[in-house]
């Protein structure tokens, strides 16, 4: 599938008005083609069942680099599968297309690729441990939610608890920058966490709490008795 026939299907989906309304909800400046997301996955399920790894990964990386709204969340849905067989490629390409985040919802259908391609390989949490001292704060948000499936756990493996009390660390690092977007994903994370993990919610909370922004804090605890 070419580039040009892949943006074609997209447009096909085009609903009018649509577009408007983006732009001005996410107000990041580039083009907006007013198609949903339920659209978007639907053309994404048939672009993953025709074309191979490699396929995927050239036309993603294409799609991206049109910075189109639509075309950047559907290089991420393409790429976004708990098993991929040889995926180096897919997570490199995840990788580089990190220093790009601007919006939060093209970072998150990213991370979301990003997370399975963790999971698959936990190794990899080395590299995004980079990302925690970017000067980049997209790039920071996102070492917080591309390892949001090491909240959800029930009955960790000690490998797994690990990566948690590391990610923990990388929050706690967090919690003095002011920046908004990085208090919710420390609230997010933890909000998560402490449906699995209450006392560690907790022992962060005690810890770290006071120097949390009220909002950050408050939805951190929501689900703490």
């Amino acid at each position: 599938m070419t580039l040009d026939e892949a943006l074609a299907d997209l447009r096909a989906r085009i609903e009018p008005g649509r577009a408007e309304g983006a732009a001005a909800y996410h107000k990041v400046e580039r083009e907006y083609l007013g198609v949903t997301n339920p659209a978007i996955n639907e053309i994404t399920t048939g672009w993953r069942r025709t074309l191979t790894v490699d396929e995927r990964v050239t036309l993603a990386d294409a799609l991206w680099q049109t910075d189109i709204y639509e075309a950047r969340l559907a290089a991420a849905k393409l790429l976004t599968q708990a098993r991929i067989k040889g995926d180096a490629p897919v997570w490199a390409l995840i990788v580089s297309w990190v220093p790009d985040f601007d919006s939060w919802a093209i970072a998150d259908h990213v991370c979301m690729a990003g997370q399975k391609r963790l999971v698959a390989d936990p190794t990899r949490v080395d590299t995004v441990e980079g990302w925690t001292t970017s000067d980049h704060m997209w790039t920071r948000r996102a070492a917080l939610v591309i390892t949001l499936p090491w909240t959800k756990q029930n009955h960790p493996k000690p490998e797994d608890l690990a990566i948690r009390d590391r990610v923990l660390g990388w929050a706690a690092s967090y919690v003095d920058d002011r920046e908004w977007f990085i208090q919710k994903a420390v609230a997010w994370w933890l909000r998560d966490l402490s449906k699995h993990d209450p006392d560690r919610t907790r022992a962060f909370l005690a810890a770290h709490g006071d120097r949390m922004k009220a909002f950050a804090r408050k939805e951190a605890g929501k689900y703490l008795a």
